[in-house]
């Protein structure tokens, strides 16, 4: 199937063209005075938020989080823990239990003390299927709690855990105030360094500061006012014209050319990794060795460079750069050469009609998809393998995506700067109930592995890390290509201060405005 994207992308550049023109007319009465700018962070989106419950752990909600909440503990940029709302905590020597002392000196926004009780309350929540929402997963490894006194609680594992598991937990944990918590997707109930102070549906957010907050000398700021726009382009076009001061979650491809004009850009830690995702339910990827092949014909460099302006790098695991996992051995062995995967799907028996009888399901909404898509595409026409592009958009391609109606397609993967086995969170890697490849698991050697990286202390670690790799690039039931940005930052020279969270969550308490 060919694609006009010529024709796709022309309402594009109109929209663009429009938004440089509102912006730059409109500069002269948005831009504030010196003294206004210098406690107001004036920062661009590309989407509305979908609540302020910080379990709600979804893209749209990453400028919020981290400036409504806390966590009960931090990881600096390079998975290191660092204490929060914890001052410190000790893991038990038999991994069943970690006990947590928390400060004594934080209150929630409400001005109710934050202590055992509220980090209790908030274990409950995220331990309810139905409340838990992103965290529930998370709470698989938890048996239950006990609060010694105010300041002091103890959770209980199922089993023994390995340490970097726990702390993932403490990490991903944010307290809800217990006052709150059944309001929390509507009303914020956090320790947060910001308040809420207005919103307008669809259209802004502004916080304030929080006067009371634990952090001493934080936050920087005395508001941040984030206006929602339409597209990527126009946030640049804002960004350039001075209407505002940072962009959050642009594209790549805007943030490059923003960096060659003399913007920062701030790539965090918590990456995506886009992977091509088979259904081994149906041919001719039923087929092992024909799977197998597509480690030598994913074109990474190519796609990296078309789909995400080289932002991010190339891998043939699952693994943002800082993930533990991670073993560059595999990207070196399974580069793009187009001679070995042909040779592969020649082993493979398939007739030639077998070889070309199948579509990609194609995200038509989204560019990046379409790019990659008709790379592959390319690369497997030079083999005499032709396919057709499945285009679908909006609730149809996330339907047929999550729901396993496609023989092979694109798709990001989250999760996966942290411990390993949290890359079970992806619909494509769950090791049970599998939207795409069903119950039970067809690949049990892969859920044998999760479990060995769940259950592995010392010495074994690193083998249950190798043996999870190699099961992965064996049973090629998923492809990865590259590593891309979500939660690019770009700011104006004059803004400093920028903390790169271990999720690309934007930190708003240390940036400062001059």
């Amino acid at each position: 199937m060919k694609l006009d994207l010529a024709r796709r992308l022309k309402p594009l550049a109109t929209a663009l063209s429009a938004a440089v023109l509102t912006f730059a007319v409109g500069a002269t009465v948005m831009q504030p005075s010196k003294a206004e700018a210098a406690g107001t962070l004036r920062v661009g989106l590309l989407a509305d938020l979908n609540n302020y419950d910080p379990m709600q752990f979804s893209a749209i909600n990453f400028f919020l989080i981290k400036n409504l909440y806390d966590s009960v503990i931090d990881y600096d940029d390079k998975g290191n823990p660092l204490p929060a709302l914890a001052s410190s905590w000790e893991i038990a020597p038999d991994n069943k239990s970690v006990t947590l002392h928390l400060r004594d000196d934080v209150k929630f926004q409400s001005g109710n003390a934050m202590d055992a009780e509220s980090v209790a309350a908030t274990l409950a929540k995220a331990a309810d299927p139905q409340k838990g929402k992103n965290a529930y997963a998370t709470m698989a490894i938890v048996k239950d709690w006990t609060v010694t006194d105010p300041s002091t609680i103890t959770i209980n594992m199922n089993n023994p855990v390995p340490d970097r598991q726990i702390l993932d937990l403490l990490q991903f944990l944010a307290p809800i105030d217990p006052a709150g918590m059944d309001a929390v997707e509507t009303v914020p109930a956090g320790t947060g360094p910001f308040l809420l102070e207005d919103r307008v549906v669809g259209q802004s957010v502004t916080l304030k500061k929080n006067p009371n907050y634990w952090r001493p000398d934080e936050p920087k700021l005395d508001e941040i006012v984030f206006t929602i726009f339409s597209d990527s382009g126009a946030a640049s076009a804002a960004l350039e014209s001075g209407s505002i001061d940072l962009m959050y979650s642009g594209t790549s491809r805007d943030a490059v050319r923003l960096r060659d004009a003399g913007f920062q850009v701030f790539q965090g830690p918590g990456k995506l990794v886009q992977v091509f995702r088979i259904n081994t339910t149906r041919a001719p990827f039923t087929n092992e060795k024909f799977r197998q092949a597509f480690n030598y014909l994913m074109n990474r460099e190519a796609i990296l460079k078309a789909g995400y302006a080289g932002l991010g790098v190339v891998t043939a695991l699952p693994w943002a750069p800082v993930s533990p996992a991670v073993d560059d051995s595999y990207t070196e062995k399974y580069t793009y050469d187009l001679a070995k995967g042909k040779a592969m799907i020649d082993e493979s028996g398939l007739s030639d009609a077998e070889k070309s009888g199948w579509k990609l399901l194609t995200n038509g909404g989204n560019e990046e998809s379409v790019l990659i898509s008709q790379i592959v595409q390319a690369t497997l026409a030079e083999i005499g393998i032709n396919i057709e592009l499945d285009v679908k958009q909006g609730a149809e391609m996330t339907d047929a995506m999550l729901g396993g109606d496609f023989a092979a397609t694109f798709g990001g993967i989250g999760n996966v700067q942290k411990f390993p086995s949290r890359v079970a969170t992806n619909s494509i890697y769950r090791t049970k109930n599998n939207p795409v490849l069903g119950e039970p698991h067809p690949f049990p050697a892969y859920v044998d592995a999760i479990a060995q990286v769940d259950s592995a202390f010392g010495e074994d670690v690193q083998k249950a890390y190798d043996n999870l790799n190699k099961v992965l690039i064996e049973s090629s039931f998923a492809i990865p290509t590259n590593s891309y940005e979500i939660g690019l930052i770009v700011a104006a020279p004059n803004v400093s201060g920028i903390t790169l969270d271990i999720d690309n969550l934007l930190v708003g308490r240390t940036i400062e405005v001059k």
